[in-house]
């Protein structure tokens, strides 16, 4: 290799060096952003008042658990997992299974209309339900649901179906047509080719819709507050404001109590970061 293409090459090697370099910065930086909050969080779990406040970002005494043990001894943190965890995987399997069955018809089924089906869910995307409270809250009291987890299920699940109908209804035609003929040719009927090849092949597609929506739902704090007023029935976002007092906070308490509620969420997603990478990229390899 001649000197001036030598030195074109090694210009081009220490330009391509220098922005992997920048790429890397920023994706350090950003994932430290990320990741303070929530580890002065868990730290913050393991110290007292005074340490909080005088000391927020040491290592604190891991073996310092009388938070913990407060929360789950002398407060109602079981009553609101448990209701955050009935109205979240209910909305869920709902969302799922009403969004997965919406594609799947307008994806394979050719009929008239079905643009608009799909422009109806979508247009979904586009109306922020929060403006709507007030008739939404008529309409709950109404039906009789005020102060009941069936609102807020019923809530959740009407805005988790068009993110869900969007992405599934996507993945659903970008799958051959001569898997269902074959099906078909078998005699397989329509149910039986949905649930045993389908469902098979857009369960990344699935895992990418329940994470989209299981983050907002565990974490929503405005629906519950406004449609549940029995303490017996409140979630974790709404239940965890009970550790507050007018006076005076136990922050220890309040942020084992957070530390608490996020954990579920964290080790879902990583138990499902496999599916939820494979799905993401599964159009692009296509």
């Amino acid at each position: 290799m001649n000197r001036p293409a030598r030195d074109t090459f090694d210009r081009g090697l220490l330009a391509t060096l220098g922005r992997d370099g920048l790429i890397q910065i920023i994706l350090i930086a950003n994932s430290v952003i990320m990741l303070a909050p929530i580890v002065i969080m868990i730290f913050s779990a393991f110290k007292t008042n005074a340490q909080i406040f005088q000391t927020p970002f040491a290592i604190p005494d891991f073996t310092h658990v009388g938070s913990l043990l407060r929360v789950w001894t002398e407060t109602n943190f079981l009553r609101y997992l448990a209701n955050s965890f009935i109205v979240t995987s209910t909305s869920i399997a709902l969302i799922l299974t009403l969004g997965t069955m919406a594609a799947y018809a307008i994806a394979r089924y050719d009929f008239r209309g079905s643009s608009l089906v799909l422009l109806f869910f979508l247009a979904g995307l586009t109306l922020p339900l929060k403006l709507a409270i007030i008739p939404l809250f008529i309409q709950m009291r109404d039906f009789g649901l005020l102060d009941s987890r069936l609102s807020l299920i019923c809530i959740y699940v009407a805005t988790g179906l068009p993110t869900t109908v969007f992405i599934m209804t996507g993945f659903i035609r970008s799958l051959p047509n001569e898997l269902e003929d074959a099906a078909r040719m078998d005699g397989a009927s329509e149910a039986r080719i949905m649930w045993s090849i389908m469902l098979p092949l857009v369960r990344p597609a699935m895992v990418i819709s329940a994470i989209q929506n299981i983050v907002p739902i565990w974490n929503d704090f405005f629906f519950p507050l406004i449609f549940i007023q029995n303490d017996d029935l409140k979630t974790l976002p709404q239940g965890l404001t009970t550790f507050m007092g007018e006076y005076g906070t136990d922050w220890g308490v309040l942020f084992s109590g957070l530390t608490l509620s996020a954990l579920p969420v964290i080790i879902l997603y990583i138990t499902l970061s496999r599916q939820f990478i494979s799905g993401m990229t599964a159009g692009a390899v296509k």
